[in-house]
């Protein structure tokens, strides 16, 4: 079914709190995180600070808000594939579905080139990377479980679980900083080096390295 239309008062909230998002990245991403205060980023939007923490607790919340959406974006469609799909595929297939449709739920509310602006600043910024870290953890925590959830075993009995989580979220740090330091900023070309990392996850973890060339396209043993 689809989501009832929102009412008045909801729409200008939202306007409001996209406005106030926008503001505050642009300003993270074009004079510093560390240097851009609240009352600067209520000013550019022309609201009070109590506005601003109606809709985020503090610009540490407005940084991750897109990077949040795009996360229960990607839960979302893990939690959607098919039973059939083992873990690795699952995981795999569920974060390039993800990127295929997420582009138009993020230029909803910033756009693409700005989330991927602050992705970068998220990456330079040492307070926002150590956080950045932390969440990663959590949320690897929580695709093992849905991960367990989908084999019927117990997380805390079965290590498999999150050693495969583990190594795939590997692959998706590596990716990030590779894409960080290249020259390509689009986020088709973010998919695309996903894609390649990710297809020679399961070759990587075969027994034998030595045995030939790695193969392509693969990513399972």
């Amino acid at each position: 079914m689809a989501p009832a239309p929102l009412g008045l008062r909801e729409r200008k909230k939202r306007r409001t709190r996209d406005a106030l998002l926008r503001a505050a990245l642009e300003l993270f991403t074009t004079q510093g995180y560390e240097e851009t205060t609240v009352d600067e980023i209520v000013d550019a939007v022309d609201v009070s600070q109590r506005t601003f923490f109606r809709h985020f607790a503090g610009k540490e919340d407005a940084a991750f808000a897109v990077q949040h959406m795009v996360e229960q974006h990607y839960v979302t469609a893990l939690r959607e594939r098919p039973a059939h799909e083992a873990p690795l595929e699952a995981m795999r297939n569920a974060v390039l579905s993800a990127w295929d449709t997420i582009g138009e739920a993020i230029m909803e509310v910033v756009p693409i080139e700005l989330y991927l602006r602050t992705f970068r600043v998220i990456e330079s910024t040492p307070a926002l990377l150590a956080v950045h870290l932390r969440r990663s953890m959590e949320m690897e925590e929580n695709i093992a479980r849905l991960i367990a959830g989908r084999e019927g075993l117990d997380v805390d009995a079965d290590p498999r679980p999150r050693v495969a989580v583990a190594a795939f979220s590997g692959v998706m740090r590596i990716t990030g900083q590779l894409w960080g330091r290249g020259t390509d900023a689009s986020m088709e070309a973010m998919r695309a080096l996903t894609e390649d990392h990710l297809d020679h996850l399961g070759p990587a973890l075969a027994g034998d390295w030595r045995g030939g060339t790695l193969p392509s396209g693969a990513y399972r043993e």
